[in-house]
């Protein structure tokens, strides 16, 4: 059945809803990117293939924040030596996304996560900001071993957190979507009540979850479990990157080699580009070379990611 409008109700675009289902007590969280999908795409074309696995990981970082507590952000990456080099997206606790993506052609059919290769790997990282107090970094790696990146992440959390864990995610030209299911610490006595919600997800595909409002789909498949939204976030493209990483990451890489940066520049300026975003910043040689002539720096990041 086709999504309706109602003008009363605009569209629930670019957000994340947390939902729990009161007869069961499972917990679920709702992603949809449009805009923000719209504006990652803009900034570095790729395969549609490509595409979809991307937009894939960037809804699937936003629904990892729904339930995790974030002060600053968290990130997911996929990385191996196979046609997929990486894949990488960010999700800030104020709903700032960004996310890129790295491979090498020929691409296999289908794509997923075996097209990383041998030996690859997982990494969710949570980072709170060291503002006031020192920084708190906590980061979970698993072999990558599964056929989609929806069931890369649940062995995640089969794994890493042993929280019985369900998910779909798709995308495609225009938009990015994802829900999770989660079964969590204390939800309640009903004992059928995991399997039975597990049962109503199973019927969901990704064509339908593409073409219908949040909402809409969250009372399709949950009504007679009592649905209720607990909340909604807004969710918005951003970029982490700032002069003050391009010089902690300049300071990272050592006076000699920060240095070489402008060696055959004309002015000997240093340009780093961020590849998320496209900003660009240009420091002169002076200004890096006064980036070692004060006190130690603490830790500095060896790239602006």
């Amino acid at each position: 059945m086709p999504a309706h409008s109602d003008p009363q109700h605009p569209r629930d675009d670019d957000l994340l809803l947390r939902f729990v289902l009161d007869a069961s007590g499972v917990h679920g969280v709702l992603v949809r990117l449009t805009d923000v999908w719209r504006s990652v795409l803009a900034r570095k074309p790729y395969p549609p293939p490509v595409a979809s696995c991307l937009g894939q990981t960037l809804a699937a970082t936003a629904l990892m924040t729904g339930h995790a507590k974030i002060d600053g952000r968290l990130s997911v990456q996929l990385r191996g030596t196979g046609a997929l080099r990486s894949l990488f997206a960010e999700c800030t606790n104020e709903g700032k996304l960004r996310g890129l993506a790295s491979h090498v052609e020929p691409l296999p059919e289908p794509l997923g996560p075996r097209a990383f290769g041998k030996q690859a790997v997982l990494a969710i990282t949570i980072e709170n900001p060291a503002g006031g107090r020192e920084g708190l970094r906590y980061q979970g790696l698993v072999g990558l071993d599964a056929d989609t990146l929806a069931e890369a992440f649940e062995g995640y959390f089969t794994q890493s957190e042993q929280l019985p864990t369900r998910m779909l995610l798709a995308a495609d030209a225009t938009r990015a979507v994802g829900m999770m299911l989660q079964k969590l610490p204390g939800d309640g006595d009903d004992e059928d009540g995991w399997p039975r919600a597990a049962a109503c997800f199973q019927t969901l595909n990704a064509a339908e979850m593409l073409a219908t409002e949040p909402r809409e789909l969250l009372f399709r498949l949950f009504h007679e479990d009592g649905v209720r939204v607990r909340d909604a976030r807004p969710l918005r493209f951003g970029c982490s990157c700032s002069r003050g990483r391009v010089e902690a990451m300049l300071h990272g890489l050592g006076r000699d080699e920060a240095l070489a940066c402008t060696d055959g520049r004309e002015p000997a300026d240093a340009r780093i580009d961020c590849e998320f975003c496209g900003a660009a910043y240009v420091l002169s040689r002076a200004q890096i070379e006064a980036l070692f002539d004060g006190p130690p720096q603490a830790s500095a990041p060896s790239t602006l990611q």
